[in-house]
């Protein structure tokens, strides 16, 4: 029995050496090619835009409960499988398969994932963030690696090098490497270093400190919202609300020679960040919207302001963006467009019997979907987007409420999920 013990425990040990030698610094895994939908707004830029051409007209493929609400937009692996974070006893983060709705796995995290966007690399890698953690799992839901964090990571993207950029609500920013979760860079945290000298008592918020306030942009969320990335240059963009200031900023930070270096810090968004910021294909310009009901076209350079646009409405969530085209999110609001005019916008048009319950999503081709309230349901609408107008209308069954974002898949599927919790997925009819 003792000798069966000890080889018992060799071979234990030598599991154990096996699993630690697995690990490279060479990483091997690609970010991807765009197709799908890999991030929260599809890109590193917050796009809201796919490269795959939209179809004009979409059938209902299969529509599935989670059981538990649903905050964050789906992302879409470049084969299709589909991923969500809910709240729901022991599942906090679901992947679905893109033609049945099959459910691939379910994996249970902490209570405060269903605030944390998911990223999807090129080899159906997922990559999400929990209470006081960033996780990655493969396409089946195995474990890969778990880093601790301060807070929850309600911003999540790739860097230009291929590693995986954090930020979590309490504005702490760390770069990954997306092999082992390693950190690249040393910490950054957006609202300064803790001073344990001058507060000898001061102990670590809980993990979900402040989360309520990220969905509004209010003053107890430092970072609500998503980060617009340039993967040419290293800068990234992101709004910071810090205590006591009457405003959130929008910053701008840059990762590159082994450091996350600020650049600087615009005080500008009144009432805190409405939207993730949105950069533009060449850089030089980030959008962004504030709870004044306020667009604002920022020079990336410096931080000076371009242009300001007064909606009327809180432009929730996200900015759909392509060429100088730039359609706004927003439950109180209705479908709509505006071109950047340079000094100023110019309205393309309008929808305003078009009342928003989701996020405008565009494709090639001249093809935009959006969630909107028709009678008493909700009904997916396919539109022109030169002119705004409907190609297609399908409803969305027993649907009640707003959705959480558009999704395009890598073949022109198109997902929405409603904030109750329940999953619509629509495939192309060619």
């Amino acid at each position: 029995m003792r000798t069966r013990t000890r080889i018992a425990a060799a071979f234990a040990a030598a599991g154990v050496v096996a699993l630690a030698g697995c690990g490279t610094d060479v990483d091997d895994i690609t970010v991807g090619d765009g197709k799908g939908w890999p991030a929260a707004h599809h890109d590193g830029r917050n796009g809201g835009a796919s490269p795959v051409t939209g179809a004009d007209a979409v059938t209902l493929s299969w529509s599935r409960p989670v059981g538990g609400p649903i905050a964050q937009p789906l992302t879409i692996g470049p084969d299709g499988q589909m991923f969500v974070t809910t709240s729901v006893g022991n599942c906090a983060i679901f992947s679905f398969q893109m033609p049945t709705g099959r459910k691939r796995f379910c994996n249970q995290l902490g209570p405060s994932t269903i605030e944390a966007p998911t990223v999807v690399d090129g080899t159906t890698n997922v990559y999400v963030g929990d209470d006081g953690a960033v996780n990655s799992f493969n396409y089946l839901g195995q474990p890969r690696w778990r880093t601790p964090v301060a807070g929850v990571p309600v911003a999540i993207q790739f860097t230009g090098d291929g590693n995986v950029l954090t930020i979590t609500q309490s504005g702490q920013v760390d770069v990954l490497s997306r092999q082992t979760g390693g950190r690249e860079v040393p910490t950054l945290q957006l609202l300064g270093e803790p001073d344990f000298l001058k507060y000898p008592g001061l102990t670590r918020p809980a993990s979900g400190d402040g989360l309520a306030d990220c969905a509004t942009g209010g003053p107890r969320c430092a970072v609500a919202n998503s980060t617009a990335v340039d993967p040419e240059t290293g800068r990234f963009f992101v709004t910071v609300w810090e205590p006591g200031k009457s405003a959130a900023s929008l910053r701008a930070l840059r990762y590159a020679d082994g450091a996350v270096t600020p650049l600087w810090s615009a005080d500008l968004l009144t009432g805190g960040s409405a939207t993730s910021p949105t950069l533009s294909d060449d850089g030089a310009t980030v959008y962004v919207g504030d709870n004044s009901g306020r667009l604002i076209a920022v020079n990336a350079e410096d931080g000076r302001t371009r242009w300001t646009y007064a909606l009327g409405w809180t432009p929730d969530g996200a900015i759909s963006l392509v060429d100088d085209l730039i359609i706004p999110a927003g439950d109180d609001g209705y479908l709509m467009a505006l071109r950047d005019g340079g000094d100023r916008p110019e309205t393309a048009w309008e929808r305003k019997d078009l009342a928003l319950r989701g996020t405008p999503a565009q494709t090639a081709g001249g093809i935009g979907y959006t969630t909107a309230a028709i009678g008493a349901g909700l009904s997916l609408i396919t539109f022109d987007t030169a002119t705004g107008n409907t190609i297609d209308s399908d409803p969305l069954p027993g649907a009640t409420g707003t959705t959480t974002g558009t999704s395009i898949g890598p073949e022109g599927e198109v997902v929405v999920a409603t904030r109750l919790g329940e999953i619509f997925t629509f495939a192309p009819e060619r």
